[in-house]
């Protein structure tokens, strides 16, 4: 199935806190990326991603991609209710690869394929780049093309019109040399039915190490229109306290498409779980999911969970906050949002 660059008004993307019809997540298999560059087993990342993948089935389906070399050990790790979806893939993060689904009144479901190039050409991603596409096809569903390089976990809707990303990624040169932030806009406005973006900093000077450059859901995260779970520091005096503030400056001056300031609530990350020998370490507390019904939360092991945990079940009153620990994972830079996608039920509810 080819992609179309073009489509009918109408078509939008959904909040994640919308009913979902499924996650959609990538089984991790490429033993040389995890336990050469980020030094943990294979075998230790699979069983976080697989705690990850059956707190989800508690609540809504879960559909797994698996590369053919994978599915018996895929097999062992998920649960039966989890069902495997061979198909080819490089990586595992299936946010940025996978397609972000887009509803229409009248049409339905489809789904946009990002121009992936792995976080600007940081990695193998042969198989991944067509990804989307494949799995849409695998649905029967409309697939959305555009040459904007772009993923998933760059971009946070609220559902209403507004749309949050960063500078340091969609405005990287790796990414979309010669593109200005009026022609990114009109391409969000076009395929996801975007009428406000908001642009943070990010992390311009790439203090954190993150491959990303600096992805908005390890920055901010909604909780419903007009207001903002926000990634926090307790150590001021650290490199990464001025990225902190410099977005934080940016949401307190931004207005959503509504014309609504932010209330923000403050996440303070899990600085005690960072691995200081570790290249890259996920200590973001606001890279959690919203499954139907319940906050699937990034967990280390230590007292800053409870308090994390505290915060987000104010944040979605009537949603069951489940922890899970992910630190092998979060070597690999990334948190419980970052492997997962969010597949809207249609007609769009909630």
């Amino acid at each position: 199935m080819l992609c179309n660059d073009k489509q009918n008004n109408g078509w939008h993307m959904p909040a994640e806190w919308a009913v979902h019809a499924a996650t959609w997540m990538v089984w991790p298999h490429n033993q040389a990326l995890w336990e050469s560059g980020w030094g943990v087993t294979l075998a230790q990342v699979q069983e976080d991603f697989a705690r990850v993948a059956n707190a989800i089935a508690r609540f809504e389906p879960v559909k797994m991609v698996v590369d053919p070399v994978a599915l018996e050990g895929a097999r062992a790790l998920c649960g039966a209710n989890i069902e495997l979806v061979v198909q080819p893939v490089n990586d595992s993060w299936c946010r940025d690869s996978g397609p972000s689904f887009v509803c229409h009144p009248q049409q339905g479901l489809a789904g946009v394929s990002w121009r992936f190039n792995a976080w600007g050409g940081k990695s193998a991603h042969e198989q991944d780049e067509s990804l989307a596409r494949r799995l849409l096809n695998q649905l029967g569903l409309e697939c959305f093309g555009t040459s904007l390089a772009n993923e998933g976990g760059a971009i946070h809707v609220d559902g209403e019109g507004t749309l949050i990303t960063t500078e340091s990624v969609l405005l990287n040169p790796n990414r979309n040399p010669g593109l200005g932030k009026a022609e990114i806009e009109e391409i969000f406005s076009r395929l996801l039915g975007v009428k406000k973006t908001i642009w943070l900093p990010g992390d311009p000077d790439y203090v954190t190490g993150d491959m990303t450059d600096g992805h908005v859901d390890g920055v901010c995260a909604f909780a419903r229109p007009g207001v903002l779970l926000v990634d926090a520091t307790r150590d001021q005096s650290s490199v990464y306290a001025e990225v902190v503030r410099d977005n934080r400056r940016a949401l307190e001056l931004a207005r959503d498409a509504q014309g609504r300031s932010f209330e923000m609530l403050e996440l303070f990350e899990a600085s005690e779980a960072v691995d200081t020998e570790a290249e890259v370490f996920c200590a973001s507390y606001t890279n959690f999911y919203i499954a139907n019904g319940a906050i699937i939360m990034p967990a280390y092991g230590i007292a800053a969970d409870q308090q994390a945990a505290e915060v987000l079940a104010l944040a979605f009153p009537g949603r069951e906050v489940v922890p899970v620990q992910i630190n092998h994972l979060a070597h690999g830079g990334g948190g419980v949002h970052c492997i997962t996608q969010q597949q809207p039920a249609w007609p769009v509810r909630g």
